[in-house]
């Protein structure tokens, strides 16, 4: 999981950083804003309650479409064989036409359907939803924010608006959830803006691994864009060092894994505390 953090400018009527959450798709999301503070000295929360409506919503809309948990959802009527995807509706085949292109890319490390062959989308959707409300935040003009879902970050711009300084992304250590084991910068003119972890430590066994091996426990990727890093986090749990290899020799990502037994790789690109 990742923690963000960034420190609150003290002056007067400077925006001062904000947030709120609410819980979907079995996780909390959080959307963190730098924002005004009116002439009282109050902040002005009514920009960060109407941002995150609109990214509530978006969530709860595609979670009602794609859980598995939800006997009504789109998704379980596919999986209780009452749809096929040729009469599934076009959102549920342009996810699924997108899920596919990267079990291509990523030489099945990343897979669509679950070992039983039903259709399981859970691992492109939260980076979906998280990408579309991005989109949905710059479009009402908000340039500066954090959207945290579970762990998995998008950023855009700065914590302090106007400036270069950048958000700042702690990975928790695995095996002790009081320690941050290293670091991240994310956003404020830096390449990448999207963080995602995958593994075992925190969740369980949940995801389908190429053979039968169980080598990382713990991936964090940085990339350029949400979806990106999220898919790769979960390939390379799946497929291990050759997938590694493969996602840090065609991506523009940084990776770091870690080993059941305590053990790391990363990219420079991350720095232990």
């Amino acid at each position: 999981m990742q923690r963000t953090s960034s420190p609150v400018s003290p002056q007067t009527g400077a925006p001062a950083l904000q947030a709120r959450t609410f819980e979907c798709m079995g996780t909390v999301i959080s959307l963190t804003m730098p924002v005004g503070v009116a002439a009282e000295g109050q902040p002005r929360l009514d920009e960060l309650a109407a941002a995150t409506a609109v990214v509530k919503s978006l969530f709860r809309e595609l979670d009602e479409t794609f859980s598995l948990y939800r006997p009504d959802s789109e998704a379980s009527r596919l999986a209780r064989g009452e749809l096929t995807l040729r009469t599934a509706s076009a959102r549920m085949r342009e996810r699924y036409a997108e899920a596919h292109e990267w079990r291509l890319r990523t030489e099945g490390a990343f897979t669509p359907e679950r070992p039983d062959g039903v259709l399981d989308l859970s691992g492109i959707i939260k980076g979906h939803a998280i990408r579309e409300a991005g989109t949905s935040l710059l479009a009402l003009g908000r340039r500066d924010w954090c959207l945290n879902a579970g762990g998995d970050v998008l950023v855009s711009g700065s914590p302090r608006p106007g400036s270069t300084e950048a958000w700042k992304a702690g990975i928790v250590d695995p095996s002790d959830r009081r320690t941050l084991i290293t670091g991240y910068a994310l956003g404020a003119g830096g390449q990448h803006t999207g963080l995602a972890t995958s593994g075992s430590a925190e969740r369980g066994e949940h995801i389908w691994r190429l053979g039968s091996g169980s080598e990382f426990v713990h991936v964090t990727v940085a990339a350029p864009d949400i979806v990106t890093a999220d898919v790769l986090a979960t390939a390379i749990v799946s497929g291990g060092t050759p997938m590694l290899n493969l996602a840090t020799d065609n991506w523009d990502v940084a990776v770091l894994a870690i080993r059941a037994d305590g053990s790391m790789l990363s990219t420079p690109a991350f720095r232990y505390t």
